[in-house]
């Protein structure tokens, strides 16, 4: 029983320890940079583009660039009639493969339940 009482001291003891060195921390003023309860915002904050890196700032206007230029041309920018010509090839062998139907759209399934035949017991 001393050996029990001893060990719930000793955890006392520690969790006083910690309680005060927590105390001693959250009234330093650098304590507030990592505190969660400190008032900022949980959101990132989006960057301006005076302050993105430049790289990134090429990065997303070359995005931009492609996605207007996509809109206007209604599929893939650049593509050129060697392209064109052989998706089409590519398309056609696809359908010789699997039975023809349409290849862009997700394919029906139709599931029937099973028949099961009842067993008479002896």
């Amino acid at each position: 029983m001393a050996a029990s009482l001893l060990r719930i001291g000793r955890l006392n003891c520690i969790k006083c320890l910690q309680a005060e060195s927590w105390l001693a921390l959250s009234r330093a003023p650098t304590a507030v940079a990592f505190s969660s309860k400190s008032g900022g915002s949980k959101k990132p904050s989006k960057k301006s583009s005076a302050q993105m890196d430049p790289i990134q700032k090429l990065f997303l206007d070359s995005i931009r660039q492609y996605s207007s230029q996509s809109a206007v041309t209604g599929g893939l920018v650049d593509a050129g009639a060697e392209y064109e010509k052989s998706l089409a090839e590519e398309v056609a062998k696809l359908q010789r493969l699997y039975g023809g139907g349409d290849l862009e759209s997700f394919p029906q399934f139709k599931f029937t339940e099973p028949t099961l035949d009842e067993v008479a017991q002896k």
